[in-house]
């Protein structure tokens, strides 16, 4: 199955620009997220932020008619990233590496770290329950990340 190296490449060349999202994107974000999850949002990268964009774009154009609490999700799904501290290389290592390590593991276990994140920022329990990867729309979730 060729696919999660095709989705890791353009993850990693995306995670070489330093352009900012788009301001109609970034505005569009605002909208969908509330004040804490706009907090945790602002903190992402600017490739993960870029990223999530796209992901939670895909997301409503396959499902039109997304609660906004999933839609939040869509854009949130990598918070977790932040604990582990690991720049692009970082996350390459462990992507190969594995869940080895304080940091790698953190970086495996994102899911479960953003939503904890979320929780604690005031997210709905149907966002903090599809970026744990679970509930009724993270099938979709992972399809529209997984592009």
């Amino acid at each position: 199955m060729t696919w999660p190296v095709v989705h890791l490449a353009k993850r990693f060349a995306g995670s070489l620009s330093r352009r900012e999202p788009d301001a109609a994107d970034t505005a569009w974000a605002a909208e969908v997220l509330g004040p804490g999850e706009r907090d945790l949002w602002s903190r992402m990268s600017v490739a993960d932020r870029r990223h999530s964009l796209c992901v939670a774009r895909r997301f409503v154009a396959e499902l039109p008619d997304a609660p906004p609490e999933v839609v939040a999700a869509a854009l949130l799904h990598d918070v977790g990233k932040l604990e582990c501290g690991l720049g692009t290389w970082g996350r390459v290592a462990a992507t190969v590496v594995g869940p080895h390590g304080r940091r790698f593991r953190q970086y495996h276990d994102h899911e479960a770290i953003g939503a904890a994140m979320a929780a604690a920022a005031g997210a709905a329990p149907a966002t903090v329950e599809a970026i744990a990867g679970h509930g009724d729309h993270a099938a979709r979730l992972r399809a529209a990340d997984d592009i």
